[in-house]
């Protein structure tokens, strides 16, 4: 089957599928993400070490290009644009991804730790299996996400204030988000089990906050 193929290839580069669906044209998606075997495979490469720009993107882009090769289909990428790709809403299609209390997707085995890198598109319909389409945060009684952000910058009742976020990461009080890795995402549960180190969550945040 197609979709255990593409799993196969990805995971030998620390990827993994995220979700899978076929869109109202008729065409196949598959979304790829950072899996847990993600960061020493891209630590290893000329993309981490050769000190230009956007190693990740770079990344994503020669791996994920040549797996869509490989698999006969076109890769795209969330980095694309403008315009953009709707990416989220490919996501939460797939019934893998849902709404959060924090206002961010959750997904069914990375929990808050989503790092979408691209997404292979298909000319066919795929027919995947559908997922139980129950969200992880149906059954956390404690939400423990949803008073771990320090200065309340995450919620479900109003946009992200990303001005508020980098101003505290810019405090001595914000190290431990920017070495350990955001909070809230390190508050679910699930992500907690998902395995991401440290280190790639600090890297993670360096790009969306360099300092």
């Amino acid at each position: 089957m197609i979709l255990d193929r593409i799993a196969a290839l990805a995971e030998s580069s620390g990827l993994f599928i995220m979700g899978a669906t076929d869109l109202e044209d008729g065409t196949g998606l598959v979304i790829v993400g950072a899996g847990t075997g993600l960061w020493p495979v891209f630590t290893a490469s000329a993309e981490y070490t050769d000190r230009q720009v956007d190693p990740l993107d770079r990344w994503s882009k020669r791996v994920i290009g040549a797996l869509a090769a490989e698999v006969g289909a076109r890769a795209v990428y969330p980095s694309d644009g403008p315009p953009y790709l709707p990416f989220i809403a490919w996501a939460l299609r797939t019934g893998r991804f849902f709404q959060s209390p924090t206002g961010m997707m959750v997904h069914d085995t990375a929990g808050l730790m989503i790092s979408i890198r691209g997404a292979l598109l298909f000319e066919r319909p795929l027919t995947p299996e559908a997922p139980r389409q129950v969200s992880p945060c149906d059954s956390c009684a404690d939400t423990p996400c949803v008073p771990a952000c320090p200065v309340g910058a995450l919620s479900a009742e109003h946009p992200y204030d990303v001005p508020r976020c980098k101003g505290f990461l810019d405090k001595p009080q914000g190290a431990d988000c920017m070495t350990q890795g955001c909070r809230v995402r390190r508050a679910c549960p699930v992500s907690e089990q998902f395995g991401r180190t440290a280190a790639q969550s600090a890297f993670h945040m360096k790009a969306f906050h360099p300092q």
